[in-house]
């Protein structure tokens, strides 16, 4: 049986489905669409010299890789790939061509450090380790069932406060973009980001196809964004927290409880079944957050590191 490495075709619709499709069953705790996949595709900036790789054997995708550079980091020579192979291709040679491909486009374009996240199993970890990959962070995904779950109720609103949704900043998000920012950098990571390009932000994440804004909360104090809770759908069943986080200077109040408690409403409220979302282990006070809301550990990913030259 021949098995190659090629990048996936954004314009045929088969391709990507299929690259949705093993994607799911290789991480099925992650919320993504074809027209996510295309998206990501044609509209990531150039300078992240983004691909995404399949493994196709005898006609059928069997893996997957996500690839490219850090660019919104200030330092550079960042790279990351993140392969996931097909459950039932496990072994079949699919992984190392995927990563022997990434690294490759990687090196040439200049990264001197990869970043990868690997599935908390021994043999995932093995392949990494093999590869030259030391073990760095770690990170939870975490389900929430709505349909049968019971949710906090809504507290009553303190004075000066509202709830609002990104649908309410259609006109002018660049509020919400200033809170995504401030969000990202302060997130753990072992890279650090400097979001500063707001036309980009409009393309890739305001215009996102998973972001839904009718969903998407935002608590306002006097009048200004303070919290939000973006959210992802597949526009179907399955929901996703993008991004949780609180203005510094409007920390320590529980707004981001509020805002998510209001994103997760509407999101059982719009026919969502289930919830999904990512936490650092090392993340305690969001960790306490997510299981007060009765989210569960469902699989645990590692980031795992290899420095180049």
């Amino acid at each position: 049986m021949t098995m190659i490495v090629r990048d996936v075709r954004a314009g045929v619709r088969a391709d990507v489905e299929d690259f949705a499709r093993v994607r799911r069953l290789a991480l099925p705790f992650m919320v993504s669409t074809p027209e996510s996949l295309v998206h990501d595709l044609t509209r990531t900036q150039p300078a992240a010299r983004f691909r995404q790789l399949v493994a196709e054997q005898d006609g059928e995708i069997v893996g997957t890789a996500q690839v490219g550079l850090a660019h919104e980091s200030p330092e550079p020579g960042q790279g990351y790939l993140n392969v996931y192979v097909h459950p039932g291709r496990l072994r079949s040679g699919a992984g190392s061509l995927l990563t022997r491909a990434a690294e490759k486009h990687l090196t040439a374009e200049g990264a001197t450090r990869l970043f990868s996240w690997v599935l908390d199993q021994p043999d995932n970890r093995a392949f990494a380790e093999r590869r030259g990959y030391r073990a760095s962070r770690s990170a939870h995904f975490l389900r929430l069932d709505l349909a049968r779950g019971t949710l906090p109720e809504l507290p009553d609103l303190p004075p000066g406060v509202e709830l609002r949704t990104a649908a309410d900043f259609a006109a002018d998000p660049r509020p919400l973009f200033e809170l995504d920012a401030q969000g990202a950098s302060d997130e753990p990571s072992d890279i650090d980001y400097a979001f500063t390009d707001y036309a980009a932000w409009l393309d890739e994440t305001w215009n996102h196809p998973l972001l839904s804004r009718e969903l998407t909360s935002v608590v306002l104090v006097d009048g200004r964004p303070a919290a939000l809770s973006a959210a992802h759908t597949d526009g179907a069943t399955r929901y996703s927290s993008a991004m949780t986080t609180t203005d510094r200077a409007f920390r320590g109040r529980g707004l981001a409880k509020l805002a998510k408690t209001a994103a997760l409403h509407r999101a059982r409220a719009a026919g969502c079944t289930e919830a999904f979302t990512g936490n650092d282990t090392g993340n305690g006070p969001m960790l306490a957050i997510n299981t007060w809301f009765g989210y569960e550990i469902c699989a645990t990913e590692v980031r795992y590191v290899r420095e180049l030259g």
